[in-house]
């Protein structure tokens, strides 16, 4: 932006306050289905076998989301707090996938050890993140 000699530059206009709080509170709900739709997309890569072995790929997943989820969540929030909205529904669905219900279905068994390095992997990548958020010295934005 050019400014002519002895013209003050202006500012650009700051967003209204409840504009931001909506695309928080967005952020958020983004975040908090994401987190879900992760923990479903571990769940079915548990059991992916090549040649009959179970390979882990889902393992590696659960590295990845649960870093990039971390990572949008505090950007889309801003708040250090904010890594437990897509670690909750995450941890809820893994509790849930490890319970056999009734009918007797269970969707994470103790003995696939990929479902068990899955959840350890996922529980300390959200840990790790949110230790990372919680010791990180405090942004402050101009303006």
């Amino acid at each position: 932006m050019s400014v002519l000699p002895g013209q003050e530059p202006t500012a650009p206009p700051r967003p209204r306050r409840g504009l931001d709080l909506a695309l928080r509170l967005a952020g958020g709900v983004i975040a908090v289905v994401a987190g879900l739709l992760s923990a479903v997309l571990e769940l079915l890569l548990a059991t992916v076998r090549v040649g009959g072995q179970l390979i882990g790929v889902s393992v590696l997943v659960a590295i990845g989301a649960g870093i990039a989820l971390s990572w949008f969540a505090h950007e889309a929030v801003g708040r250090r707090w904010s890594v437990v909205l897509p670690a909750l529904p995450w941890f809820v669905l893994m509790a849930v996938a490890s319970v056999r219900t009734t009918e007797g279905d269970l969707l994470l068994s103790g003995d696939n050890w990929v479902g068990l390095a899955m959840i350890v992997a996922g529980a300390m990548t959200f840990a790790v993140m949110g230790f990372r958020q919680m010791l990180a010295p405090p942004v402050h934005h101009d303006g």
